[in-house]
């Protein structure tokens, strides 16, 4: 068994035709969940649902986000409500009050739903619809993401990083505000002083994604801060990837990023905006799997291919190289 690490899109375009590689009930992943929000009284987990999508065959693979081919009328409705009673429309974070009050899980990334900030499709919607439901009858965020998972046919697991609430809190020049509302509405544009992982403190990863950590690790090319940072601040997750052969696949080639803010949220948090940045914030890493134009010099063994990733062809060819590897520091995965 081989177990993956998902934030955002770079490990769900990495299992994109990896099959021949990695079997998929073998693999499973482990989902960052610091980006999840709630928002219209639902709760919604971008970075678990574009696994589900993905590995389900639902995936908008143009936008590596919803579902394909979804329609967004209740979206538009609220939006048109919102401009003819003259609100503003958001993101609408909820008070301090609101917060901390509720379903637990969505502690500190309660958002209003007037103006919805972020667009929701209307099949999309109504995974979030039962997710949230699942949740209010007493089933963790574990239980609730195997439902879906077997709903939509997957065979690969899924599993959140934890059942408790974390929430990845950028702190900028304008104030601090949720990951969702500096990277979808505001699109990164605030300058980032410093990045909070707000309840990672008191957080404890499940036993089941402990459990899958015993085996060798592969970290897919996703945002070092905001994907992964947030199973990092929570010392059992970090300490299970101190025990264990893991390979990280870097989403820098030398000093430029595939896509996202990765770049200056390295920056902000110390670190080189590059592939040695990335390297220095995972000093758990064995080998690393870098792109051919990336001559970075690593204190590691270091597979090198073509590291863009689109294609069922592009996440086979990243995939063998994840292999060769582990092979590098003496772990069979086949």
């Amino acid at each position: 068994m081989v177990t993956f690490l998902a934030g955002g899109t770079g490990t769900p375009k990495l299992l994109r035709g990896s099959k021949p590689v990695f079997a998929p009930e073998e693999t499973p992943v482990v989902c960052n969940t610091g980006d999840d929000v709630e928002l219209s009284g639902v709760l919604v987990c971008p970075d678990i649902d574009t696994v589900l999508f993905s590995e389900g065959g639902l995936l908008d693979h143009e936008t590596w986000w919803g579902i394909d081919g979804d329609t967004t009328a209740t979206h538009a409705e609220i939006r048109r409500l919102t401009d003819a009673a003259g609100l503003s429309g958001g993101p609408r974070y909820l008070p301090p009050e609101a917060q901390t009050s509720g379903r637990d899980i969505a502690r500190y990334r309660r958002f209003s739903g007037v103006g919805e900030f972020m667009e929701l499709g209307d099949r999309d919607r109504a995974i979030h619809v039962t997710r949230t439901g699942l949740l209010d009858e007493g089933n963790s965020l574990t239980e609730v993401t195997e439902t879906l998972a077997d709903a939509l046919g997957l065979e690969r697991p899924v599993l959140p990083m934890s059942d408790d609430p974390v929430a990845t809190i950028v702190h900028t020049d304008e104030g601090p505000m949720h990951f969702q509302e500096f990277w979808v509405a505001r699109r990164a544009d605030p300058d980032i002083e410093r990045v909070e992982f707000r309840g990672a403190e008191d957080a404890e990863p499940t036993d089941t994604a402990l459990a899958v950590l015993d085996a060798p690790v592969v970290i897919g090319p996703s945002n070092p801060v905001t994907s992964l940072g947030p199973m990092l601040a929570m010392d059992a997750f970090r300490s299970a990837l101190e025990s264990t052969p893991v390979v990280a696949v870097s989403p820098f080639v030398e000093g430029r990023v595939f896509s996202g803010p990765a770049g200056d949220l390295l920056a902000a948090t110390g670190h080189d905006p590059s592939t040695t940045g990335v390297a220095a914030a995972y000093p758990f890493a064995d080998a690393f799997v870098l792109d051919d134009d990336d001559g970075t010099d690593l204190d590691r063994p270091v597979v090198r291919t073509d590291t863009e990733l689109g294609d069922p062809e592009d996440g086979l060819r990243v995939c063998r190289a994840v292999r060769e590897a582990f092979e590098a520091i003496d772990v069979g995965v086949t």
